[in-house]
């Protein structure tokens, strides 16, 4: 189930929302969200609700042994506890990727066995991060230890962020868990904010897809104005429908009585890779610097050791995003100018003026994305000889041309304006997406986009959004 999709918008949210704001009390508010988190992860593959019951099961009960005294016994307890959820998210995940590059490096002589494709459970990599945020903060004793399972497994399944995001900490809710405040006024600004990333989702996202997969997808070799259409498509793409995706978990968090992360920070307009990073996927970023880039030592070391760190950690990032080439590729690509900035091209930078500084950090960005995107290295060098015109300059060709049409047009020009020229000077989860959602003025506005939005959703096929595959 998905939130752009009719049997969440106008049967499982209504329904729920109605029980949750009858249900009296933190506990019984509490078994009701469990409930039907359950049953929002069960729509598409009930089978694999199983394993998040297991995956529940297996992290509480390694968080009560924590209260060993010993500390060797704590540590191995902790090595314990993440080495299996890894081993859960490998097994999944990773399993098919290990096998087929094995068999490429030995041959005949030590070949393995494919085997069957092991179908991969929705939002695995998000809530195995949590689990392991789980274990490690009650390790750290960053938050009390956690008795009731009841609040470790709504914690875990929790639907609003649970297949895509964003990764919320143990200790962000562990609080809220007991006890959160819920009232009508929450619920209606949730609304709001929920509305304004589904409309990013089906109004921008959606239509500038058709685009993108023209592109990537049916063009064989793409020519130089072609293969840029569809790059700048997908960059448009991938930003509304994961900030969109972000924003309808945000705003459902509010209303259920939780504070969620932010994850976007208008990305598009930072002046630097660095500043990227600060501003996209950042609940992911600060997860990732937390949990393995300060253990491995960070910046406290030499620079060669930063930067080995650095490199680690951004290929371990692009591995976390989908078990293929292309996507280490991308994690190395990002690593690599990461280093670069590190290494004396930031200083550089600062003295450029602030255009040119844009300019670099979204070359650098988009040519990231065409690693992302392509399904494959060989469709990716393609891409990368039409962006340079090695494919010819002419026009579009016919998969593009009838992507291209006024509505799909009309979102690139949209979605391009709202990434790049708004400003946003606050560093607070009072975010400009949210400050226009309490807006008075902007009210009548977002009722018309909310409405289009809702019609778009009732007269459009299944449209899932991007991030539930990794």
């Amino acid at each position: 189930m998905v939130f752009s999709s009719v049997p969440f918008l106008f049967y499982f949210l209504p329904i729920f929302l109605t029980a949750y704001f009858l249900s009296p009390g933190t506990l019984l508010k509490n078994v009701l969200l469990l409930a039907f988190s359950l049953v929002f992860y069960a729509w598409g593959e009930p089978v694999f609700v199983y394993f998040m019951i297991l995956s529940i099961a297996f992290n509480y009960l390694i968080a009560l042994l924590f209260q060993a005294s010993n500390p060797l016994a704590r540590a191995a307890y902790l090595a314990i506890g993440v080495a299996s959820n890894l081993a859960f998210l490998a097994f999944f995940k990773y399993s098919a990727f290990f096998v087929d590059n094995w068999n490429h490096a030995v041959g005949d002589i030590l070949r393995l066995e494919p085997g069957q494709p092991i179908a991969l459970p929705i939002g695995i990599s998000f809530f195995t991060f949590q689990a392991i945020s789980f274990l490690i903060d009650t390790w750290r004793r960053e938050v009390q230890p956690e008795r009731n399972p009841l609040h470790v497994a709504v914690y875990i399944s929790m639907f609003p962020q649970l297949v895509a995001g964003p990764i919320v900490r143990f200790k962000t809710v562990s609080a809220q868990l007991h006890r959160r405040r819920t009232t009508y006024g929450r619920a209606a600004a949730g609304l709001r904010i929920f509305l304004i990333g589904l409309a990013q989702k089906v109004l921008i996202a959606d239509e500038v897809a058709q685009i993108a997969d023209a592109v990537f997808d049916k063009v064989q070799a793409p020519a130089f104005l072609e293969a840029w259409l569809g790059l700048t498509a997908y960059t448009v793409q991938i930003y509304f429908d994961f900030a969109g995706y972000s924003n309808m978990a945000i705003g459902i968090g509010i209303a259920l009585g939780f504070t969620f992360p932010r994850n976007f920070r208008l990305p598009y307009t930072s002046k630097s890779v660095t500043e990227f990073w600060r501003r996209w996927h950042m609940s992911l970023s600060a997860w990732f610097r937390d949990y393995l880039y300060i253990p491995l030592g960070g910046s406290l070391g030499s620079r060669l050791a930063t930067y080995c760190n650095l490199v680690t950690v951004f290929l371990l990032c692009g591995l976390w995003h989908g078990a293929s080439w292309n996507f280490i590729v991308w994690g190395a690509h990002h690593g690599a100018f990461l280093v670069a900035e590190r290494a004396g091209l930031g200083r550089i930078l600062q003295r450029a003026p602030p255009v040119a500084r844009w300019g670099y950090a979204m070359l650098a960005v988009i040519s990231g994305w065409v690693w992302f995107r392509a399904s494959d290295l060989e469709r990716a060098g393609s891409v990368f000889a039409g962006l340079i015109g090695l494919n010819g300059l002419k026009g579009l060709s016919i998969p593009t041309h009838l992507a291209v049409y006024p509505t799909s047009v009309t979102a690139l020009v949209a979605g391009i304006s709202l990434a790049t020229l708004l400003r946003d000077r606050t560093h607070s989860v009072s975010t400009a997406t949210h400050r226009i959602a309490h807006h008075h003025i902007a009210f009548p506005l977002l009722a018309v986009i909310a409405v289009i939005a809702v019609l778009k959703v009732a007269s459009s096929t299944y449209s899932p959004f991007l991030y539930f595959r990794f």
